[in-house]
């Protein structure tokens, strides 16, 4: 395909973001045009709220009247979108949507870029900080995750043996 999907923001009716959600997930089925409008989500996160001494965790939207949509942009994916029951516009100057950049996409946690890191040292071994608030520090590290892409290290400050946790970015081999 010569134009590849972007993400787009949709403006809904306070309260209607699931129902906007589903209903453009539902008309991308029925038509078969997955490969046109691929995502469809309503960013939220989980939180923790205390009642009555009681703990509960609640899922609350992160943009409250705002719907995010992976498109291809074309005139009946617009107007897919466009004329959904719920939606009031894009977001976007005028009358074009404008897609959101790769920065923006990025702050919002919308697709995960994961960046491979190769890991020149083992635990047990010296390393040497080279970037953040410890850059230039040396010290043993401790142990390795891949998972969280971070280095548990211990460095020698003010001559007491200290345990850090670094991304593994910022350290090297000694």
């Amino acid at each position: 395909m010569a134009e590849q999907a972007k993400w787009y923001v949709i403006h809904t009716y306070s309260g209607y973001e699931n129902k906007v959600s589903e209903y453009i997930k539902k008309v991308v089925e029925n038509r078969g045009i997955q490969d046109l409008i691929p995502e469809v989500m309503v960013p939220t996160e989980l939180v923790t709220e205390v009642k009555d001494n009681k703990t509960t965790e609640a899922e609350r939207k992160l943009f409250p009247s705002y719907v995010l949509v992976k498109m291809v942009m074309t005139d009946d994916t617009w107007y897919i979108v466009r004329n959904t029951r719920g939606v009031t516009g894009f977001v976007g100057p005028g009358s074009k949507p404008v897609p959101l950049t790769d920065k923006e996409v990025a702050a919002l946690g919308v697709e995960s870029h994961r960046v491979e890191v190769s890991v020149n040292f083992k635990e047990g071994e010296e390393i040497t900080v080279t970037g953040g608030s410890f850059e230039g520090f040396h010290g043993i590290a401790q142990s390795i995750n891949l998972e969280a892409q971070t280095v548990d290290v211990t460095v020698s400050m003010f001559g007491r043996e200290t345990p850090v946790t670094l991304p593994i970015h910022q350290v090297t081999k000694a």
